[in-house]
């Protein structure tokens, strides 16, 4: 092992050393060359080397680049929270600024709690979440998050939030089928706030379209009005994690307005910044605030970074830069390109379970037996298989790994930049094509099976 001195995802492993990014590519010190297909984790929104987001940056280093928030507020740091007020749905008109999407979720859940203080409600500490849902890794925001494989070294450290089945259509917890189920997951929700009682909880965290934790999954129609109503009848707020999907990815500015429904809070993070600087958000209504506001006056939360100018610069210009190019709208079309791509590799590989997604967030669920959506063991590691032999060929995607059990269930992120034009899309398409194609030759060399589908 070399010792760098860095602690590296895996201790022992050997990673390519970068050397520099142009648009959607990457380079190592060697000169080979990747398709960033999952935009990092999701987060390289605008590609790599955008000469103009360099530029501001280099021009508030300038001026300042820290100060902290109890001393001084900044004029990049106001403009971005006034750009979003003027974006989010509803009245999210308030924004405390972090530096990493679990802080933004943590947040979230201390404004939520402390809103019911402020008006004389203790009770109400509580934060429900879904089962297959990732919230981040710090403990209040791991607390959330329901992936058995991220929680259980710390189990004992946090709290039993997540009490609620996803809207899991391909591998419905429930045992059911869209329509036929009436939407029995939002009813689920409906069963757990009565059972825990509704003066124990908070607020209802969500990913309006699960990521890492399941990779894309799109609840059916409905869903969220219905979810919406029920938290309304027991006032209980609703906190969209817009960390990944938020900031044009899935096609829209934010996720959630696929479905019309305002949230009381929403996370932001990832796309934010484009990957150019650490940022995140805990954007928060006005109903909120002027409750705070007639009480405490202060939001109990902080950070040394919070609303950094120099990172606020950064995200300023990467919004700019959005506009300019009209990104949310290259990520709707090549998206639907991409995905109507993939469904083709889905009738092509019969360990293509199911393909789905919105905009440039598409997911590739990889099963043993289609006709029953039974997964692969985890011990056969092919989730994982498919990530390397994807990287050894010049395609970087993202993993999802758990969504079906806790343990079990591969699926991968296909989530390019949003700058992609259609010849990337075919380059991404025929890469994975061929990796599946190698990907097939490995399970059937190793002896593993796979059921075919029949109609």
């Amino acid at each position: 092992m070399d010792k760098t001195g860095i602690i590296k995802p895996v201790l022992d492993a050997s990673y390519p050393m970068i050397s520099h990014g142009k648009g959607i590519y990457l380079y190592d010190e060697k000169g080979n060359r990747y398709i960033d297909g999952s935009s990092g984790a999701v987060t390289a929104n605008i590609g790599h080397g955008v000469d103009e987001i360099a530029d501001a940056i280099h021009e508030q280093a300038k001026q300042v680049a820290f100060v902290y928030r109890s001393h001084f507020t900044s004029l990049p740091a106001e403009k971005l929270a006034k750009k979003l007020a003027s974006m989010t749905p509803g009245d999210l008109n308030w924004t405390f600024f972090v530096n990493s999407g679990s802080e933004a979720t943590e947040t979230a859940l201390k404004v939520a709690i402390q809103y019911f203080q402020e008006q004389g409600i203790y009770t109400k500490t509580k934060i429900l979440s879904r089962w297959t849902s990732y919230h981040g890794i710090t403990l209040g925001a791991l607390s959330m998050s329901g992936h058995h494989m991220r929680r259980e070294r710390f189990s004992e450290l946090l709290e039993d939030f997540p009490a609620v089945p996803a809207p899991y259509c391909y591998q419905c917890p429930l045992q059911n089928t869209y329509p036929g189920c009436r939407l029995k997951c939002a009813d689920e929700l409906e069963r757990a706030i009565e059972q825990i009682g509704p003066e124990n909880i908070a607020a209802f965290i969500f990913e309006p379209i699960i990521g890492a934790a399941g990779g894309a999954i799109v609840p059916p129609p409905g869903y969220y009005e219905k979810v919406k109503e029920i938290c309304d009848k027991y006032h209980i707020l609703t906190i969209a994690d817009e960390v990944m999907t938020g900031m044009g990815r899935t096609g829209k500015m934010f996720a959630i307005d696929h479905w019309g429904i305002e949230p009381d809070i929403m996370t932001l993070g990832k796309g934010l910044s484009a990957g150019y600087t650490p940022m995140a958000a805990t954007v928060v209504s006005d109903r909120i605030i002027n409750v705070i506001r007639k009480g405490s006056r202060v939001v109990m939360s902080g950070h040394t970074f919070s609303a950094n100018p120099l990172s606020a610069a950064a995200c300023c210009a990467v919004m700019e830069y959005m506009d300019q190019q009209n990104l949310v709208q290259n990520a709707d079309e090549q998206g639907e390109r991409l995905l109507n791509g993939l469904k083709e590799l889905e009738q092509k590989y019969s360990f293509v379970g199911n393909v789905r997604g919105k905009g440039l967030l598409c997911g590739l669920e990889l099963v043993n037996d289609a006709l029953n959506h039974a997964p692969f063991s985890v011990s056969d590691r092919v989730g994982e298989k498919l990530i390397s032999i994807c990287f050894n060929n010049g395609l970087i995607i993202y993993p999802a790994f758990g969504g079906v059990t806790g343990y079990e269930g591969d699926a991968v992120l296909i989530s390019p930049p949003l700058i992609v034009t259609s010849f990337q899309v075919y380059e991404i398409l025929r890469i994975l094509d061929e990796s599946l194609q190698e990907l097939m030759n490995h399970l059937v060399s190793s002896g593993i099976v796979i059921h075919r589908a029949t109609s």
